[in-house]
């Protein structure tokens, strides 16, 4: 039978699981070096970047500079996404089969 008490502690649960999920995620640093260290980029598991460092021979080379960039904020991107599913993949095994209760 179908109980509202249960369902709102099972979103309770949800619901901190997700916020539990979102702070882990953040307290994670993914770094990425492209150009042979020409650039080091590194982002939180919110994918906001926390830190830049750019080889000064770089600063007279526009092009290869925004090549060496896009390839860093692409590969941590990939990174933080990948992260993110395996996250939430794991939050939901621990759900279980059923997560709505009764015989799975």
């Amino acid at each position: 039978m179908f109980n509202m008490g249960d369902m709102s502690k099972m979103l309770e649960g949800m619901q901190e699981n997700a916020e539990k999920l979102k702070a882990d995620l953040a307290s994670k640093t993914f770094s990425v070096k492209t150009g042979g260290g020409m650039v080091e980029l590194s982002v939180n598991g919110n994918g906001e970047v926390i830190d830049l460092t750019i080889d000064d021979e770089l600063m007279s080379d526009k092009d290869s500079l925004q090549i060496l960039l896009i390839g860093a904020i692409n590969d941590a991107n990939k990174m933080v996404q990948q992260n993110q599913q395996q996250s939430a993949m794991g939050m939901l095994g621990g759900m279980g089969s059923n997560p709505f209760g009764g015989a799975s």
